[in-house]
This record gives structure tokens, sequence and C-alpha cells, in this order.
């Protein structure tokens, strides 16, 4: 059994969220969703945020760190009053809108609440107006918030609650100064909770300058527990690089799998060379606007692209289910951010392969990582340079999605529901079958939704031909790589 470590001591898992004096709409909803029993985290700092405890909570990633604090956010609310009374502070946009979503899917049941994400890539205009009509919880990036901050749009007084959501990675982006500026205008009187995959040096400095007493809770997973990760790494010549991705890809069967660089150029430039050999790939990196960023990941999610090139901007914060494969294209500076890329993979009791580039001279940082870790990485031997043909890899890597995805003029906002739209296109009008429909994702002004790539064009002109919920909306395809112009830089993230 995974058993927490709360204050140094180990504590007893509770079995049920019965026992975790939640309320009754708040266990209806856990019920609704098919949550079963809380995870370890979940159980482990639900009681101590109930009680008004500061908090450190440590836990490896995809664990259910969102709920442990957005349910005891949610039973304190007092939706009577249009303030916002809990903050949450991600360190990327992408980790925002999952964290967005969870609190909107958990507080169903809270008629009246009011959730607003202050990120960039998105007008700040309308981000100050919907604070300017009353929310209850706040989420957002550092910087967007110190602009709200800075022009009074953001109020602070009735804040009661901080949340540093993944606050290893914040220190790791340089986010530290933005944060102490956020954290120097909160009410001195307040609930700070720290949510940390890892634990460095940092984050105890962190809790020391923003906590009052907290309670650590780290969460300690026996050997058999442990997400099925296996890790290798291979030395490469610099050169050999792009031949060795594709050899890879090659060897390691997946239906889905997100390669991480270093900079944003060498994103586009493999996104470019992969996408021209006929390969289904999409990048993800920070000169992406937040439209392009949501459509990216919304395609990736539902299997519409089965290559995601990414700078660590997507090493945070993206929840993507079955996620076969990991490549470290390039190996990050830090060991800390390697534990983060590969914890994309392996998740929910699932297994994964995290597979790294490595050249000569990278071997203190690989011991590095195996010393953070905890487990040596598997060796794969060099391979004879040029063996197989890059033309005849490229050639059995070339196929397409199966799925290809609808991007609708609707969503949340417009009373648009995941079964609204599922019912659309298996009715008179659409005309489909559900097998023949994958994920849907619906967000405040826009779903998306995956089609059988073999029908998406019909199933594009029907939805436009007919209605959801007696309204008419606008359907498009959504397709090809992200190669939309955006400023290019060497910079990285």
């Amino acid at each position: 059994m995974v058993r927490p470590r709360v204050a140094g001591i180990v504590t007893r898992v509770t079995s049920d969220f019965e026992a975790l004096a939640l309320s009754p709409a708040l266990l209806g909803v856990v019920a609704e969703l098919g949550y079963e029993r809380p995870t370890p985290i979940q159980a482990a700092s639900i009681p101590v945020l109930l009680a008004g405890r500061d908090l450190i909570g440590q836990s490896k990633t995809g664990s259910g760190k969102t709920a442990a604090y957005a349910l005891p956010i949610l039973q304190r609310l007092d939706l009577e009053r249009r303030v916002v009374a809990a903050l949450v502070i991600c360190p990327t946009r992408e980790l925002s809108a999952q964290v967005a979503r969870d609190f909107r899917r958990l507080g169903r049941r809270h008629a009246g609440l009011t959730v607003v994400e202050l990120v960039g890539g998105q007008p700040g205009r309308a981000q100050a107006e919907a604070l300017r009509r009353g929310a209850h919880v706040a989420i957002g990036t550092p910087g967007r918030l110190l602009d709200h901050l800075k022009s009074a749009a953001l109020e602070t007084d009735g804040i009661t609650t901080l949340v540093l959501d993944e606050a290893d990675r914040m220190l790791d982006m340089g986010f530290g100064p933005d944060v102490s500026s956020i954290v120097r205008v909160l009410p001195a009187t307040r609930q700070t909770a720290l949510f940390s995959a890892t634990f460095p040096e940092s984050i105890a400095v962190l809790s020391k300058s923003y906590q009052q007493d907290a309670v650590r809770v780290k969460i300690d997973e026996p050997e058999g527990t442990r997400a099925e990760i296996r890790q290798l790494r291979m030395t490469i010549d610099p050169q050999d690089r792009f031949h060795a991705l594709c050899w890879l890809l090659d060897q390691y069967p997946h239906e889905s799998a997100l390669i991480f660089c270093n900079f944003k150029a060498t994103v586009t430039e493999l996104t470019q060379a992969l996408a021209s050999a006929g390969i289904s790939v999409d990048r993800l990196d920070g000169d992406l606007e937040q439209f392009h960023r949501d459509q990216v990941l919304a395609r990736f999610r539902n299997g519409s692209v089965r290559l995601l090139v990414a700078t660590d901007v997507a090493g945070r914060g993206i929840d993507i289910h079955g996620l076969d494969l990991v490549i470290n294209y390039e190996l990050p500076q830090q060991a800390e951010t390697y534990v983060h890329r590969i914890g994309r993979t392996g998740r929910a009791g699932k297994s994964g392969v995290a597979i790294s580039l490595t050249t000569r001279g990278q071997d203190a940082r690989m011991r590095a990582v195996e010393a953070l870790t905890g487990e040596p990485l598997e060796v794969l031997p060099r391979r004879e340079r040029g063996q197989p043909r890059l033309d005849v890899l490229l050639g059995s890597l070339a196929r397409r999605a199966k799925m290809q995805t609808i991007l609708i003029s609707g969503g949340r906002k417009d009373k648009v529901r995941a079964g609204d739209i599922l019912g659309a296109l298996t009715g008179a009008t659409g005309g489909l079958e559900a097998r023949q429909i994958g994920k849907i994702e619906v967000q405040d002004r826009l779903s998306y939704v995956a089609v059988d790539k073999g029908l998406s064009q019909i199933a594009v002109d029907r939805l436009n031909r007919g209605r959801i919920k007696g309204k008419r909306f606008r359907a498009t395809l959504v397709d090809g790589p992200a190669s939309r112009g955006e400023k290019q830089s060497g910079q990285r993230r």
C-alpha cells in the first residue's frame, strides 16, 4: 500500500471520500466523476487543508494533486461573495487551463461558481472584465497575474487561500521574483499550499518565506506501485541525432509520442523535417498563441496527431492519457527537468518508455539523473552509422493519424456539453456511429471533437447543416502541423 508521510510520521490512508468530511455536494460530484477512492496525496492533504493548515504536498506527477487542493477550496468558498477567495499560481498556461477545468468539473454543483484564467496569450482586457464582474477562484501564470495586480484589476483583500502548483518548476523557470512580488501584496493571514513533484532546497526556502508551521505531506511509494517507466539512453554523434530519433521511433511502437527539445528553433526544424516526410506531427513551444496551443494539445490528446515536438513548456501541466513514449531529443540541463519530462508517460498505472539521446561528455549529467531517480538508465548499443537508411525509416514512419479534429464554434459558456455534440453527430442529421467518434473536449467558447479521418468532412458538412441544442454553430476541420509563421528564436521554452 502507498502510504503518505505527514510531518515525518507515516499515516494511515483512508479508503473512501466519505471519511474526508467533504460536503454532500462534493461527494456527489466525486461519485459522478467515477472517483472510487482518494489517491494518497488527496487522502493525506484534504484533511490538513480543510483544517486551515499550511501544507507542502509532494508526490509524483499525475497523482491527483489538483483535486487534493481544489476540493478543500470549493468546500470553504462563500459563493454569495463574488470576490476572489482562492489564488492558484501555475508555471504554464497549459497547467493553468488544466487546473481551471478541474475546478469547474469538481465544482459543477456549486451554483454560481466562477473560475477565471489569468494567463498570457489571451486578451488581458477580457480577463480584467471577468474580474470586474466577480469571481471566486483565480488561476494564472506569474507574469499575467502581476499585470492584473499592477492595473488593480485583481483585488487581493478577499484572498484566503494561495496555492503554488508545480512550485519547483516555477522556480526552475525563473519565476521566483515574480511570485515574491505577488505574495507580498496578499493578505498576511491566509492559507498557503505548495505542491511539487520534487523537493529541492529551493522549496524549503520558499516554504520558510511564505508559510507558517506547514505540514509536509510526502508520498512514499513501494517498489511495486511505482509507474512503469522503462528508462533508456543512447549515445550518439551530434550529426546523427535526427537519424537516431527516426530509428527509435521505428523500433519502439507507439500510438503517441512526445519529443522534447531545449530550443524553440530546434522544435520548428524537427517538426518541419518530420512533417515533410508525411509523418503525423505537430509542435508546442512558447511562440504559439494560446488559441493555437489549445488546438495543438486538443489534437494530440484526441489522437489526431501522433507525435508532438515540444520545449519544456509542455513538460508540466499536460495530462495525456495513454502516452506510450517520451524521447529527449536533447538532454535537459537539470535532472529535475528530466524527471518532469519523463513523467508524461507511465501514468495511471500504465507502462511507458522514456529514451534520451546523449552525446559524449554528458555522463555527469546522466549520473545526476540516476541519482535523482534512484534508477540506472538502460544503455542502448550504438548503431552502425547510417543503418538502416534514413529514407527507409521515414517511409516506415509515414503513418497518418486515424482521427481528425473538428473545431466547433460553441463551448461551455454557450451551454454546449460533450453529450450534445455526441448527440448531434450520432442523431438523425449526423448519422455517425458512436465508435466513429473519439474524444470530445469542451472549452469556454470552443469545442474539439475527434472523428474517424475518413468521415471527418462528412461530419463537418452535417454539423454545419444541423444544430446543437437547437442552435447553429460553425464546424471546421483542424489539420496540419503548427507552421503558422510565429517568430522564431533560439531561446529556451
